[in-house]
């Protein structure tokens, strides 16, 4: 079990491991492990699986046993979502939204949540539940930086991992507001760097991407 308190506090700890959470679709999950490593290697340890993939949860597993990493699960939907990520070694868990029945399973299988929200009323309502850190999601199509900070105004005991169109032009608008402490990018780990086993490549854009300044 945990609770809200616990999950927000745990993901906050996470958040600050580095300002960009790599978002991955793994499709081969030979590449998890390489992946995994030329990533932490460039400053960025903690990383989102989403579940898209028939490996995604072999590839979960494989990135688990690499040295210095956070292994989370993203694109939770269902309660088998969050049980299937927990058993794969998943050590916390990313959803697009929320639901009760997803809230108490993650509470249950002792999963800390960092659940999507994309108004000031979504964001309410976990804020309700006990939960203060909650990801932006999809950022740039809810209406980008300004958006989250026009939201963080009445709401500034709410932090946010802004997910969703986040790239490097972009990414030091997030960073730089008050209520972000990180944000999620999939840029990091381009399919065709990742298909040709450039881990070098990978590995220096992940560099550049762990030395982004946040401003808040």
């Amino acid at each position: 079990m945990i609770t809200a308190k616990d999950a927000s506090k745990r993901n906050r700890e996470i958040a600050a491991l580095a300002p960009i959470i790599p978002v991955l679709v793994v499709k081969d999950v030979a590449h998890a492990r390489p992946l995994a490593e030329a990533l932490v290697a460039g400053g960025l340890p903690a990383l989102e699986v989403t579940l898209r993939t028939p490996c995604a949860l072999d590839a979960i597993r494989a990135m688990a046993e690499v040295p210095g990493g956070v292994v989370g699960a993203g694109t939770l939907v269902t309660p088998r979502d969050v049980e299937n990520a927990v058993a794969a070694g998943a050590t916390f868990g990313v959803s697009p939204g929320v639901t009760d029945e997803l809230v108490a399973a993650c509470e249950e299988q002792g999963l800390p949540l960092l659940a999507g929200a994309a108004t000031a009323t979504e964001a309410m309502q976990m804020l309700a539940r006990g939960y203060d850190f909650l990801k932006f999601f999809p950022a740039e199509a809810s209406g980008g930086a300004p958006a989250l900070k026009a939201i963080g105004a009445p709401l500034p005991q709410i932090g946010f991992c802004p997910t969703g169109g986040v790239s490097p032009e972009n990414a030091t608008d997030y960073l730089s507001l008050s209520n972000v402490l990180c944000a999620g990018g999939s840029w990091v780990a381009p399919s065709g760097l990742v298909t040709a086993g450039k881990w070098d490549q990978i590995e220096a854009l992940a560099r550049d991407a762990a030395s982004l300044k946040r401003g808040g």
